[in-house]
């Protein structure tokens, strides 16, 4: 079974970029055909897909946020990596790593495997 793991800083200045990994066990993200995506759910908020990455290297972006994203993986380290610059508070939320059938995905309950989620705060 496919495990993910969201790795990073819990608190960034405003201004900075924000840096997240995630660990994959169990699955190939070069191998499994799935999306690896990276999504976000601000505190009162619905969730929002930023973008994913395909077993072949394809990168998609979420319309909002493409300005300030960028997604990279490492194969040797099976691990795929979020980029998002220029933070404010407004990217304060809770942040998810998952393998997903779908590309854009709007609810936790869609088929495919997801990490635990990661806080992220954007404070001075």
């Amino acid at each position: 079974q496919v495990q993910l793991q969201e790795s990073g800083p819990g608190l960034v200045k405003p201004s900075q970029t924000l840096s997240l990994t995630c660990t994959v066990s169990g699955g190939s993200i070069t191998a499994d055909v799935y999306f690896w995506s990276w999504l976000r759910q601000p505190p009162g908020k619905g969730l929002e897909w930023m973008g994913s990455i395909t077993s072949s290297g394809s990168i998609f972006y979420g319309p909002s946020l493409r300005r300030r994203s960028s997604i990279s993986r490492d194969t040797s380290k099976n691990q795929f990596t979020l980029h998002l610059s220029s933070v404010t508070p407004e990217d304060t939320a809770v942040y998810y790593c998952a393998a997903t059938k779908d590309l854009v995905v709007r609810t936790r309950d869609a088929p495919g495997y997801w990490g635990q989620g990661t806080q992220v705060t954007v404070s001075s």
